[in-house]
Parts: C-alpha cells; sequence; structure tokens
C-alpha cells in the first residue's frame, strides 16, 4: 500500500514540474496531455489503495505512511506522515477521479475555436496539477502540521488559477479576494493548531484523539472546535465567509469546476469530519456549525434565484449544498456529510463543465439573457445538464436524493438536529429546484436570442465525453449508500466517536424531500419554460426586495464601507503625511547630511596647492611612524 499511496501524491507532483520546468521546451500542447495522465494515474494508484483498505479487518483500516522526519523540536514532533483510512481513501478516490476527468477535459476547453492554444497552456495545467498534489496532501495527512502544508497549498494555487488571466483587472481581484478570505481561515487553523498542541503536547491525529476520547483537554475543546470551524467555513465559504466564491467565477471554467466542485471547497467539511472527536466533545461549537450550514443553504439559494450569470448560478448553488453538509456534519451525522460530498462533486462537475461548454459555444456569452433555444443546439449538453440540475435539486433516485435525504433525516431526527433545521433544508431544497431549472429554461428552452448565435461552433470530444461520464456518476452515484455508510463507518468510531445512524431513505421524511424536490422543479419550469410573464410582473412588484437579493444582500458592499474603506483612509494617510513626510523626510536626512559634508571637505581639504597635500602627505606619514614606536615599542 506504500507504494500506491506514494505513486497517487507524486505522480501530480511530477506531472506540476514537467509542466512548469519543460512543457514550454517540448511543445505546450503535451502539457496537457501529461498533467492529464499524471492525475489519471494518480487515480489508478488510488483505486489500489481503496482495494487494499477494503480487504482489511474493520480496526485495521488504518495505516500510517511515515516518509521521513521533518520537524522535531524537544516534545514538538511532525514528520512527513500520512494517515489511510477510509475517510481519506473516499476523498482521495473523489480529487483524482473527478479531478482527472478536469484534466481532459480542460485540454479542450484552453483551446479556442480554431485550435489556437491559450498563450498560458503549459503554465495552467502545471498549476492544475500542484493544485490536486497539495488536496492530496490536505486529506491523507496525518497529523495538523502537514495538514496545514496541504491547506495553504491549495489556498496558493486557488489564487494563482483563478486570477489565471491575470490581464483581466477582475479576475485579479477576484484572485486577491478569494486569498485574503482564505487567510483568514488560515490563522484560524492555525491558532486552532497551537492550541491543540499547548494542551495535548501532540499534533498527530491519532495521539490527539485518543487523548480526546480519554477526557483530556476537555476546557479547551470548544475553543478549538471554534477556530477549526473559522478555517472550515473560510475555505468551504460558509456565511459570513462565502463571499470569495461568488467572484472566484472569473477564472476559467476547468478551475471553476475543480475547485467548487470535488476538491478546494469540500475541505472545510473534510476538517471537520476528520476532527469529529473534537467536535462530539464541543456541542456549542457543533449547534454553531448545523445553524451556519442553514443559513448559508438557505439565503444563498434565495441569491441564486435572482442571477443572470449562468456560473454564478452554479456557484451560489454550491454555497448552498454545502450548507448542506455543514448541517450534517453540525448534527453528527458526518458520514452522511462525506457521502453528499461525493455525490455533489459527480453533479456540480457536470453544471460547471456543461455551462463552460455552453460559454464556449458562445464564444463567451456568460448571461442567460443572451442565451435560449440551445436545446436543439447541444442536446447532449442538455440532457447532462438537466440531469444534473435535478440531481442537485434532490429528484427522487439519483445520486442526489440519496445523500440530501440522509442529511434532511438526521436534521430531523439527530440529537443535535431540529424542526428548525429540517425545515429549513426542506425549504431551501424546493428553492434548489425553482432556480436549477429557471438556469435549465433560461439557458436551453425558448427562443434562440440573436446574440446567442455568436461563435456557433462544435463540441470537442474531449470536453463531452467526462461530461458524459460524471452524468452517470450522477444518476448512479446514490445507490451504493448502505455500502459507502459501512465503508466510512470506522472511521467515525476508531476514536470513540458515536456518528449519528441515519435510517435507510424509505421513510416520511424521505417521501417528503422528494415530493418537495419535484414540486420545485415544476415550479421552475412553469415559471421559466413558458412566457416568462408572472416572473417578469414578480420581479417588477418586489422592486428594491429583488435588487438586494440580486446583490447578495449587500453584504460585499458592506465589507466594502466597514473594513475595506477605513483600510483604505489609513493606507492613504501613510503613504501621504506619515510614508512621504514623516518617514520620508527623516530618512532623507542622512544622504543631506553626508552630501553636505562631502561638500565641506571638499572645500576644506581639496584646495588645489601642491603644498597643502605634501603636508597631509606628511602628517599621515607621521602619525603612522608614532602608532609604530608606541605599539611595537621600536
Amino acid at each position: 500500500m506504500t507504494t500506491w499511496v506514494t505513486l497517487a501524491l507524486a505522480l501530480p507532483l511530477l506531472g506540476f514540474l514537467y509542466c512548469a520546468l519543460f512543457g514550454w521546451r517540448v511543445g505546450r500542447a503535451a502539457s496537457g496531455v501529461a498533467a492529464s495522465a499524471a492525475v489519471g494515474a494518480s487515480f489508478g494508484a488510488a483505486l489500489a489503495v481503496a482495494a487494499g483498505v477494503s480487504v482489511l479487518p474493520e480496526s485495521e483500516r488504518f495505516v500510517t505512511i511515515t516518509i521521513a522526519s521533518w520537524l522535531t523540536a524537544g516534545s514538538f514532533i511532525a514528520p512527513i506522515a500520512f494517515l489511510v483510512d477510509p475517510l481519506s481513501t473516499v476523498m482521495l478516490l473523489v480529487v483524482t477521479g473527478v479531478g482527472s476527468l478536469i484534466h481532459v477535459y480542460a485540454t479542450g476547453y484552453m483551446r479556442d475555436h480554431h485550435g489556437h492554444l491559450d498563450l498560458g497552456y503549459n503554465r495552467f495545467f502545471a498549476f492544475l496539477n500542484l493544485f490536486v498534489f497539495s488536496m492530496l496532501v490536505l486529506v491523507l495527512a496525518n497529523n495538523f502540521v502537514l495538514l496545514m502544508v496541504g491547506w495553504g497549498g491549495v489556498g496558493v494555487c486557488s489564487y494563482f488559477l483563478i486570477a489565471f488571466w491575470f490581464d483581466k483587472p477582475e479576475n485579479a481581484r477576484a484572485g486577491s479576494k478569494a486569498f485574503i478570505v482564505n487567510a483568514i481561515g488560515d490563522v484560524g487553523l492555525l491558532l486552532a493548531c497551537f492550541l491543540i498542541f499547548w494542551t495535548f503536547r501532540k499534533v498527530d491525529f491519532d495521539g490527539v484523539f485518543r487523548e480526546v476520547a480519554a477526557g483530556q483537554g476537555s476546557g479547551a475543546m470548544t475553543n478549538i472546535a471554534l477556530l477549526l470551524l473559522i478555517a472550515a467555513a473560510a475555505k468551504s465559504a460558509q456565511f459570513p465567509l462565502h463571499v470569495w466564491l461568488p467572484d472566484a467565477m472569473a477564472g476559467p471554467t476547468p478551475v471553476s469546476a475543480l475547485i467548487h466542485a470535488a476538491t478546494m471547497v469540500t475541505a472545510g467539511v473534510y476538517l471537520i469530519a476528520r476532527t469529529h472527536p473534537i467536535y462530539e466533545h464541543a456541542p456549542l461549537a457543533m449547534a454553531a456549525v448545523a445553524s451556519i450550514g442553514a443559513v448559508t443553504a438557505f439565503f444563498a439559494a434565495t441569491i441564486a434565484l435572482t442571477q443572470t450569470n449562468l456560473k454564478r448560478v452554479v456557484a451560489y448553488s454550491t454555497l448552498s449544498q454545502l450548507g448542506y453538509m455543514f448541517v450534517g456534519v453540525g448534527v453528527g451525522a458526518f458520514g452522511a456529510s462525506i457521502f453528499h460530498l461525493m455525490t455533489h462533486a459527480f453533479f456540480k462537475a457536470v453544471l460547471f463543465l456543461g455551462a463552460g461548454i455552453v460559454i464556449h459555444h458562445l464564444a463567451g456569452q456568460e448571461d442567460m439573457r443572451q442565451m435560449g433555444g440551445l436545446r436543439s443546439r447541444l442536446p447532449v449538453v442538455y440532457w447532462c445538464f438537466a440531469i444534473a440540475a435535478a440531481a442537485n435539486a434532490g429528484f427522487p433516485l439519483l445520486s442526489g436524493f440519496f445523500s440530501k435525504d440522509e442529511i434532511v433525516s438526521a436534521a430531523f431526527l439527530s440529537p443535535h438536529g431540529s424542526a428548525i433545521l429540517g425545515g429549513s433544508l426542506l425549504l431551501t431544497s424546493a428553492l434548489t429546484g425553482i432556480y436549477m431549472f429557471r438556469a435549465v429554461s433560461l439557458t436551453f428552452h425558448g427562443t434562440s436570442n440573436a446574440h446567442s448565435h455568436t461563435g456557433d461552433h462544435g463540441v470537442a470530444g474531449s470536453m463531452l465525453w467526462p461530461v458524459l461520464l460524471l452524468t452517470v456518476l450522477a444518476v448512479v452515484g446514490g445507490f451504493p449508500y448502505a455500502q459507502f455508510g459501512k465503508f466510512l463507518h470506522p472511521s467515525l468510531t476508531h476514536w470513540g466517536g458515536h456518528p449519528v445512524e441515519v435510517a435507510n431513505p424509505v421513510g416520511s421524511i424521505a417521501i417528503a424531500s422528494g415530493i418537495v424536490s419535484i414540486a420545485g422543479i415544476a415550479v421552475g419550469l412553469w415559471l421559466y419554460a413558458g412566457d416568462r410573464a408572472i416572473p417578469r410582473r414578480l420581479g417588477r412588484s418586489l422592486g428594491g426586495l429583488a435588487e438586494t437579493v440580486r446583490a447578495g444582500y449587500y453584504i460585499d458592499a458592506f465589507y466594502g464601507a466597514v473594513l475595506l474603506a477605513p483600510v483604505r483612509v489609513i493606507a492613504l494617510i501613510s503613504s501621504g503625511p506619515v510614508d512621504n513626510f514623516l518617514i520620508g523626510g527623516f530618512v532623507s536626512l542622512f544622504p543631506a547630511f553626508a552630501r553636505w559634508m562631502g561638500s565641506e571637505f571638499r572645500h576644506t581639504f581639496q584646495t588645489g596647492y601642491v603644498r597643502h597635500y605634501a603636508a597631509a602627505i606628511f602628517a599621515g606619514a607621521a602619525l603612522i611612524a608614532i602608532f609604530f614606536v608606541y605599539r611595537i615599542g621600536i
């Protein structure tokens, strides 16, 4: 197993090194092939790891692979070591599996309609491979310090990828915004790690969680869990640290799919699931996780109802679905949340990649008001997008139905849940059906807009077949829910955990969830697949409220006024009176003094008379002679 884990990690790193060092010399097209092959081979190694873990007895499904000692200082030890257990194995499969398909898709997306490669083609694939490597370090790390390395790595790579087209100001701003907001979470994770070591004198997961199970450090559990929550909320874009994710749509669509479907945004959910022994001893923190998740799920769904940019609709949908996952881990249904993380990776990747095909087909057009009538021109993409939208809404028997129902059931039935939590998720499910099929209708139904014929081109096979494979997974990915829970169970009970067990999705809550989903989809089609007169009248009647929701409740504007504006004022003051006059003036005194001294010495000693220079030489020689007489005793 050590060999397969090493290969799964090393191959994306080697792909990055090839693209960064040799890709521009060998030929840029080869970078896409090499990067895709590296992640595809990493997925093959991940399958071998999963097979190895599955044949082990449940009590032995925890393998630590130590590569080398890294940081050692007194009692502090943080080796380069990886933990292979059912939870990390699931994440390994999702990251490499979905990631490899997105890489293949990107080989077609990063070309124009004439087949010309993007100028930064090899740089793009280098960052994609480095991103996958960093994510694998994050999910396989066996200690908090190594986890921080992967955590920071995905943050830096997300900046490079979101701001990939850095010559566009909006892309540069979006990348900086994502980096800054995630840095807030990084501070939370760093402080949590300090507090963990201060409390337990160790940072490895096994050692810390065994101490927690033994009742040690009970007074610090809530503080540690809340600090970890800050990190998770920033990385998984939960309210109020969600503002970076919609703007991140400025990056290339494969980046949106990779970051917002299967990898970076799910890191927060993974962090809470991995540290579940801590959260199970911090009920206040778990309540905070569930509350934040419910708020994020509902308010992101309302914003998605009003967006006109296709990718931003899918982005707010990601926010909402991550809210479901947070509710799941907040009520103790850790396995259900990881299950939804997996199914969400399938159908959300289809939505992003399908949207990318539409945008590529229309030469960069992203406004749904300028689309319409694409069903006949992109029939395969239409059906894939519609199926993924239905799975996202929780349509019965699609993958999203099974995973979302487990979370909704836990929200109602868990000792940590409540009718309010469960009811809010059902309401959000209805809204999901409406806004997803609003997007389907505006994009694919109705009559073709005149502008939508701009750049009418076919779809490259490298872009289409990954979408088809992911669509199949979006359909069937939910059926093995019982086997998935059984496989994951050891990771949730190994350190004395007591995860919430959810009944099979055949009860009254499942029926209610399915009915709500179907009703939402029906309302979305009724309102937007026809003449759309009702939505127009409704929008006019709501007036300012509709604009408030469309603007994301002005949270960005609030941050700009309360946080950014004072910082800008301080920066202006610092760069003006403080920097230029006070600091700059003080520093300029030294060269001014040196110039004055030079001028005085020049006029005093450089007179131009030979007798003066001879006298100076004689005086110097006399001083040297006196030194030797008194120093050496001549």
